[in-house]
């Protein structure tokens, strides 16, 4: 039996998504704002502010609701069977309202307004690809790094997102709700609302082959 209910299971995943989106929007204005037209400082101040930022949520809250953020990686999960599909798509909701509160709260801080969408087109072959890479990427740390060392893993994953901020052309999402909350924010971090769907999909495959890829390289040899 989980130690903790259901109940506080989905409210560590709406908050901690919440504050997530927070940090990455947030950190995304406030770079902007202090980059003077800089685009690659304000990018590393939001870089760096999500990286660290992950590292300390999934410390957190990873004990509680192990800490997904990410319909991407309940998907994982619920395929790993680790998770049952109604809990996942418990999770789900969960995340997306978190997503879009931390976008507001970010808003809120920054004296921008609530409601907003993203005119910011991320758009092309490239950055769908690039959204595929990053999502792969994710899993994989994940996965290696709960098997192998299952301490490092909040270290690791935030270390992975700040790398893949940067070699990746999209910034890395990696992430459905996170693309979808950020389509509510026309600020730096933004996306645009006719471009999230195909970063949507491409999470989405890249989570399964990444599922796919390291259940058999991890799975251990029988006689």
């Amino acid at each position: 039996m989980h130690p903790f209910s259901t109940r506080r299971r989905l409210f560590a995943e709406a908050l901690g998504t919440a504050l997530l989106l927070a940090i990455v929007v947030g950190s995304g204005i406030m770079g902007q704002r202090l980059a003077g037209g800089n685009d690659a400082i304000a990018l590393l101040g939001n870089t760096l502010s999500t990286g660290a930022g992950l590292v300390v949520l999934i410390t957190v809250f990873g004990p509680i609701s192990g800490a997904h953020f990410n319909p991407a990686v309940t998907l994982v999960f619920a395929l790993r069977r680790e998770l049952s599909w109604a809990t996942a798509l418990a999770y789900l909701g969960a995340q997306l309202v978190g997503a879009v509160l931390g976008v507001w709260a970010a808003h809120a801080m920054f004296a921008e307004p609530i409601l907003q969408f993203s005119a910011k087109l991320r758009d092309g072959p490239a950055q769908a690809w690039s959204e595929l890479v990053a999502t792969f990427g994710l899993i994989a740390t994940i996965l290696g790094s709960i098997r192998f060392r299952p301490e490092a893993t909040p270290a690791a994953v935030g270390l992975y997102i700040t790398s893949a901020y940067w070699f990746t052309a999209s910034t890395s999402f990696a992430n459905p709700a996170v693309t979808m909350a950020r389509a509510l924010s026309d600020t730096f971090a933004g996306i645009a609302p006719t471009s999230a769907p195909a970063f949507i999909a491409a999470q989405l495959v890249g989570a399964v082959f990444g599922w796919a890829t390291f259940t058999w390289l991890l799975k251990e040899r029988t006689r």
